[in-house]
């Protein structure tokens, strides 16, 4: 909901909540991870600095803890609000998207930069009700 408000162009939310990638330098925080700069382009070096640094029990995936030694790194001083930012938007992606063995992969991190997530995400609920 933050991130739609803060993306949306004009005054007008939508009950939907989209979040509009083209206006995503609009959401920026403090204390995050860089990946976008602060026009909103894509940063791949940052990207791939969130896994070289981060991930060491998998190079491709992140565990609960490593996510959480990130955010702590990438934390500014008394940025408080970017810290809530930042641990909410991760979070919230580590609990919606984690695998069985309770890894947040690469590939599904850069979806959500890139927009794909969503609708990766709609196909596989959508795939899984015609299983059902």
């Amino acid at each position: 909901m933050g991130l739609s408000s803060k993306t949306r162009p004009g005054k007008f939310p939508s009950l939907l909540f989209p979040i509009e990638i083209k206006n995503i330098h609009k959401s920026k925080h403090g204390s995050d991870s860089g990946v976008y700069d602060s026009e909103g382009r894509f940063v791949p070096s940052k990207f791939e600095e969130i896994f070289t640094k981060h991930a060491c029990t998998q190079p491709n995936a992140l565990t609960s803890d490593e996510l959480m030694g990130m955010l702590k790194a990438n934390r500014e001083p008394k940025d408080y609000g970017g810290w809530v930012a930042a641990y909410s938007e991760w979070k919230i992606l580590y609990v919606l998207c984690k695998d069985k063995n309770g890894l947040l992969r690469k590939d599904t991190v850069r979806a959500v930069y890139d927009g794909s997530l969503f609708e990766h995400m709609e196909k596989e609920h959508e795939s899984a009700k015609k299983k059902a």
